[in-house]
């Protein structure tokens, strides 16, 4: 009987050389006359170990990382095959506190699986959820989105519930599902993962949402710099089409649902939902003014679900365990996990799956393990480039919706930046305003303009050119972008730029010497 091994086939891997990996253990294991299954799995998110190398083995999977090829003749020489000692081992990889502390519901299958193997899924609870809405009716469905507590993890956090309520009882010839995948903030990477590593929680989340509103078509819009991700999720979706999860007749239930896989246009704002749905329609991709809302007249006017990917992919473990095993997690209005995603200047990034309520002091200090630089951190920004930096005083608040929302803070989806006491506040603020000016549509005026004059203020500022008179106005130009922008583009742009002036003074009191973290 061949050996089993694992290294990943995601974007992270690659990157540091998974395939070269392969190739180097592949023709080691030819020389040596072994026979070996090599399963191309996914990350499962310790990102400082990748590419991460694992043997089966009788005690479970051990894992070896970060290897190189040139470490591969050694590792056949210690014996890895078996779980020998070296030292790249880390043992088996479950029992690593980094994965045992996490409470994985939506990410329960990343890492385990071959991605595109319906054999594997199936083997790990896949479409249990879809075979047990099949059995419901459209009402109990939403019923048991609703009862979960599921809110939309993209950011607006809206209860996902509500939305399908709206679209399934607005009376229309045709009604879509669309999920967002153009994932851009900076430092976030969940819908990534997700989509390269277990596709088909993706696939079967959306069909589920089919039935629950009576959808017939849905699209995957699928950030273009994803070029892994819109590959892996074209061939799972062709599988489970040729599979009779997706067609005409799912499953032999009489109901169909036809899924595609489109590329985003490559601008940050197409991640707004309405600006997305224009891109879909082969229109440039612009804000649209709301009301009407999306679930009543979405997608070609139609009403449509939008969510995005780990929404999305919540909703097949609520519907094979229950909305009260899901709801049993997290705390307040806050309920579930979230997948974390934890970058920046510190030791051990990569996604943390745990249930609201944790703070963000625990999961930098006991998951990530402090700065990577052994610096003193100074700021950690929470929700991509347009959310709020806070300084170190606050990482005992929970991560938890309206717990950061009384800071002055925001969770979007899930992305925590850390930076040390080398960061420059003011060069941070800055950039909040050139990267709004640039990925702006130009549709309303305070984002469009109210971005570029930021830019001229805080470097007026920084200049040390009337400080307090210029301050003033920044701080009067951002209430204007956060009450006047038709988006969150333009009013989510002052988080970042009021934080750093409220939290971190002095860096805008004398001349910029250090260089933006």
């Amino acid at each position: 009987m061949s050996q089993v091994l694992y290294i990943p086939r995601d974007s992270v891997a690659l990157s540091l050389g998974a395939d070269e990996l392969a190739l180097a253990v592949s023709a080691e294991a030819r020389r040596r006359r072994i026979d070996l299954q090599l399963v191309r799995n996914s990350s499962r998110g310790l990102f400082w170990l990748e590419p991460l190398l694992e043997v089966h083995t009788p005690e479970g999977r051990v894992g070896y990382g970060p290897v190189a090829p040139a470490d591969v003749a050694g590792l056949f020489d210690a014996g890895f095959l078996r779980g020998g000692e070296h030292p790249l081992c880390q043992g088996i990889v479950d029992d690593l506190p980094y994965l045992k502390r996490q409470q994985r519901l939506t990410f329960a299958r990343a890492g385990l699986t071959d991605p595109l193997s319906l054999s594997d899924y199936l083997a790990h609870q896949g479409f249990v959820g879809l075979r047990r809405a099949l059995s419901m009716s459209a009402a109990e469905i939403v019923a048991a989105v609703t009862d979960s507590g599921l809110r939309g993890r993209g950011g607006a956090a809206f209860p996902a519930g509500i939305k399908w309520q709206t679209v399934r009882t607005t009376e229309a010839r045709r009604k879509y599902v669309v999920c967002n995948a153009d994932e851009g903030d900076s430092g976030t990477f969940a819908d990534r993962m997700l989509m390269e590593g277990d596709p088909f929680a993706l696939i079967e989340g959306m069909t589920i949402a089919a039935l629950a509103v009576g959808a017939g078509e849905g699209y995957i819009y699928v950030r273009s710099e994803y070029p892994q991700a819109y590959r892996t999720l074209c061939q799972a979706v062709d599988l489970a089409t040729a599979a009779g999860y997706l067609g005409a007749d799912i499953l032999g239930g009489g109901r169909g649902f036809e899924l595609h896989v489109r590329k985003a246009a490559g601008s940050y704002v197409c991640g707004e939902e309405t600006a997305m749905l224009e891109s879909l329609e082969g229109k440039r991709g612009m804000v649209r003014a709301k009301p009407p809302l999306p679930a009543v007249h979405g997608l070609f006017g139609c009403p449509s679900i939008i969510n995005n990917v780990i929404t999305l992919a919540s909703v097949p473990v609520i519907l094979a365990r229950g909305a009260d095993f899901y709801r049993g997690f997290g705390l307040g209005r806050s309920r579930g996990t979230l997948p974390l995603q934890l970058g920046g200047n510190v030791r051990h990034g990569g996604l943390i799956e745990l249930a609201f309520g944790t703070t963000l002091r625990e999961l930098i200090d006991e998951f990530g393990g402090g700065t990577e630089s052994g610096r003193p951190l100074r700021a950690v920004q929470v929700g991509g480039p347009l959310g709020s930096y806070l300084p170190a005083s606050l990482l005992d608040v929970p991560i938890d919706y309206e717990a950061l929302a009384q800071i002055g803070g925001v969770l979007g989806h899930g992305g925590v930046v850390v930076f040390d006491d080398s960061v420059d506040m003011a060069q941070q603020a800055r950039f909040a305003m050139e990267f709004c000016a640039l990925e702006s549509c130009g549709k309303c005026t305070p984002c469009r303009i109210g971005a570029t004059r930021g830019v001229e203020l805080v470097d007026s500022i920084i200049a040390g050119q009337q400080r307090e008179r210029q301050t003033g106005l920044l701080r009067d130009l951002c209430a204007t972008m956060l009450d006047g922008s038709l988006c969150a583009m333009g009013g989510m742009t002052p988080y970042p730029v009021l934080s750093a002036l409220d939290h971190f003074p002095e860096d805008f009191a004398r001349p910029s010497a250090r260089r933006a973290g």
